[in-house]
Parts: structure tokens; C-alpha cells; sequence
């Protein structure tokens, strides 16, 4: 029976080697395609079957080979399929060709990720984002289909009405994209905008990032009392969201969602999300959120540490934050959390702390808190005397008394003395008005 959503057949590659190699590609290509059928259904497909083929290399024509082409349109046909995803991007002529030969519609995974994107970005930043990226991708894939594009049919005649439509929706594009990117800089140059407000009264940003369906939205509003949708379908929330937080020790900290991240994350999509995820390259800190019931979870990890340094974030200093602890044996001892971690992250990266949480019921929520006080860097208390013009005075004063305890104040004449305890960061930030400056 028909469900009325569109029916789905996924197609998969497994490259060919030897031994443990082989194994590990069969592995990688039934995992991949796993993830990818969690991703067709997210955008509301239902799977009605797969298809994995084992080859040496692409085929040039089709991706698959002739054989594998044949038994695609014999399932499209048997399982009354509307669609058919490849597991693999496809270049515009492979796509064209599958599409003269298969009797359904034809997407790879960077465009059916660029469909969930377009059906979850909400702000006017995230739909710009999106149409950026759909964009970017459509327009090499324009080449070869100027006659159809015409709507005149085949024929003699034909050939100029669909290269000059052609040229029009290329120009049209470009004109477009140049829209966008000039929209996107001035949302960019608006963040740096609110990031220097921000440091005005420096609050330290912790980025929450991991793989998609990590558990990040739900472990944020946990954290903030936020109320970020938090659902499990993948790419739930793509809007980045920033929420203040006070830790342990009094400082006050912002806590930013972002974008969850995924194996092959479409290049055109981390471009296009420049400007949101300069939150975490700006992040003091990263809470790298991973389900540590996956059996993935060790590639996840791989995966979002290769889209960090990808997007210039990998030096900034991280916590591994082990999420989903209520999936796992009870009674997790520190032993056992020591050795997760181990698998997780292996020796490489010894020096990262971990742990393990549960955003779900809120268990060793206090540890987390705790291991951000330890390595947020810390900002001392430090006693200090200032010369603030009258004219100037009453937003120093402001800051110093709600960051700082205000120990005594004497006016004289156009100026007033203020000698003050508060933090380090603070007092950099006044430095001009300190009495004695070193």
C-alpha cells in the first residue's frame, strides 16, 4: 500500500581490496548507506529498497555499471520507486545519464542533505545559507541541458533557444549567488558586530559541536533551560542559538548550538555555513557532544575532528563530552569512562578531558560544569584603582559593579576614583581608566 510519501531506493558503493581492507570497505559501505537511509527519512522518504554494488573504481558514464543499471530500473519498476539516492555525489553527467535511463527521480547525498538544510533552516541567515549551497551545486549541473531546457522538444532548430535559456539561467544564477554572498557578509559582519558587544563585557563562548543526532540540542537546553527543538531526526535544528550560563564558580559563560556535523559533509554546505560556524572557531572552548552508545561513535568523532580543522577550529581546546550515559551499563566507574574515552579518542589526544553525561536525564551534569571551570581559563580577582572621567563614568561604573565588588569611590572635580576588586578580564578591558597603569 502507498503511503503517500515518496518511495525511496538507496544506492550504495563498496570499493574493492584485500583482506581487512575489504572487509573494512563492506563495513564503511553498509554504515554509510545505514546513515544515509536515516537521512532519506528524515526528509520523508520511506525505504522501499537498497543496492550496493562492489567495483575498483567509478564508472565514468553512471557511477554504477551497466549490469547494476539494468537491476536499478527492474527494481524502480518492481517497487514502484519515485526516487532513487546514490550514496556518493554524482557528477552532472552521470546524473543526466541516469536520468535518461531510470524512470524515477534521480538525487546523490550532498543534494538530498541540501534538501533537509532547505526544509529545517528557519532564520533568514540558514535560508540564505541553504539556497547558497543549492545553488552552488545546481549551476555546473546546468551544462548539456540547453535543448530541454528550451521546451521547444528535439529536433533541428532547437539548439539555440536552449543554449540562450541556458545562458540566461546562468547569469540569473550568478547574479543571484552574488545577492546572497553580499546578504551573508553583511550577516557575518553583523556577528563580529555582536561578538564585539559581547567582549565589551568579555563573557567567555562555549561552542557545543558534534556529529548530527549527538544529543547537542538536547544536552544545551539542559545546560540553559533553553527550549531548542531537540527531536532524532538528523539536522533537527540548524539555526545556531546562544544562551547565558553561570558555572559553578560564579562566571557567567554563553553556550552556543550549532550545526550538527556528518561524514562527507557536502563541501559547498561548510562554505556556505561560514558565518555560522565562526561560532566555534571564536569559542574559548568545545563541548565535542558524541552518542557514546553508537556503535559509530569512534568514526563520529573522526568525522567531526576532520570538519573542525576544516573549518580552522582545531587548536581551540576541547572537552569530549560522552553523551547518552542513560544507554549504557549503570554504574559507569571512572575506569570505565577512562577507557570510552581511550576508544574514542585514542592516545593521540591524551590531554583532552571527558565525560560522560546524560543530557536525557540530567545525570553527572555537575561533572561536566565542574571539568569547564577547570579548563575554562581561569580569570583572577584582582584589586585595582581607577580614574574614570564624570563624563565617562556611568557605564565603567556599571560594569564594575556588576562584575566587580566596588570598594570605594571619591570624586574630584571632573573625575572620580574608584578602587575596585574584579576580575583580570575586566580589568584589561578598563585599562584606560586604571590609575596606575603598568
Amino acid at each position: 500500500m502507498h503511503t503517500g510519501r515518496e518511495r525511496a531506493i538507496l544506492v550504495g558503493l563498496e570499493w574493492k581490496g584485500r583482506g581487512e581492507s575489504a572487509r573494512r570497505g563492506a563495513a564503511d559501505a553498509e554504515e554509510s548507506l545505514d546513515e544515509l537511509a536515516e537521512l532519506a527519512a528524515s526528509a520523508g522518504a520511506e525505504i522501499v529498497d537498497r543496492l550496493v554494488q562492489s567495483r575498483e573504481a567509478p564508472q565514468a558514464a553512471t557511477l554504477i555499471g551497466p549490469g547494476k543499471v539494468e537491476e536499478l530500473v527492474a527494481a524502480v519498476a518492481s517497487r514502484d520507486a519515485d526516487l532513487v539516492i546514490f550514496d556518493h555525489d554524482l557528477t552532472p553527467t552521470q546524473q543526466r545519464n541516469l536520468e535518461k535511463t531510470v524512470d524515477a527521480k534521480i538525487l546523490d547525498r550532498t543534494q538530498l542533505i541540501l534538501d533537509i538544510f532547505a526544509s529545517r533552516a528557519r532564520t533568514r541567515e540558514g535560508r540564505l545559507q541553504v539556497e547558497l549551497a543549492q545553488l552552488n551545486y545546481l549551476l555546473p549541473r546546468l551544462a548539456g541541458r540547453g535543448a530541454s531546457m528550451s521546451r521547444l522538444g528535439g529536433g533541428i532548430g532547437t539548439r539555440g533557444p536552449g543554449e540562450t535559456q541556458l545562458e540566461t539561467d546562468r547569469r540569473r544564477i550568478a547574479r543571484r549567488i552574488q545577492r546572497i554572498q553580499r546578504d551573508l557578509e553583511n550577516v557575518r559582519a553583523g556577528r563580529a558586530l555582536h561578538r564585539r558587544r559581547r567582549t565589551a563585557v568579555p563573557l567567555a563562548t562555549l561552542a557545543l559541536a558534534g556529529y548530527t543526532n549527538a544529543g547537542k540540542s538536547t544536552l544545551f537546553n539542559r545546560m540553559t533551560q533553553a527550549g531548542v527543538l531537540a527531536d532524532a531526526r538528523m539536522f533537527a535544528t540548524l539555526d545556531p542559538t546562544v544562551r547565558p550560563l553561570t558555572l559553578p564558580s560564579r562566571r557567567r559563560v554563553l553556550v552556543s548550538d550549532t550545526v550538527g556535523f556528518i561524514r562527507n559533509l557536502p563541501t559547498t554546505l561548510v562554505k556556505a555555513f561560514r558565518a555560522t560556524l565562526e561560532e566555534v572557531k571564536e569559542a574559548e572552548l568545545v563541548l565535542h557532544v558524541v552518542d557514546a552508545s553508537s556503535p559509530a561513535a569512534t568514526e563520529h568523532v573522526a568525522h567531526v575532528q576532520k570538519v573542525l580543522a576544516e573549518i580552522g577550529a582545531e587548536a581551540i581546546p576541547q572537552i569530549l563530552v560522552m553523551n547518552k550515559l542513560d544507554r549504557l551499563p549503570p554504574d559507569l566507574s571512572h575506569a570505565d569512562v577512562a577507557a570510552l574515552r581511550r576508544r574514542l579518542l585514542g592516545d593521540a589526544a591524551s590531554d583532552t578531558p571527558a565525560v560522560a553525561v546524560s543530557a536525557l536525564t540530567g545525570d553527572r551534569l555537575g561533572d561536566l560544569f565542574s571539568t569547564i571551570d577547570q579548563h575554562l581559563r581561569l580569570d583572577p580577582v584582582v584589586r585595582t584603582q581607577f580614574r574614570i572621567p564624570l563624563s565617562e563614568s556611568g557605564a565603567t561604573l556599571a560594569i564594575l559593579h556588576e562584575f566587580g565588588r566596588v570598594l570605594d569611590i571619591r570624586y574630584s572635580g571632573q573625575e572620580c576614583e574608584v578602587e575596585a576588586e574584579l576580575p583580570e578580564s575586566i580589568r584589561r578591558r578598563l585599562g584606560p581608566h586604571r590609575k596606575n597603569p603598568q
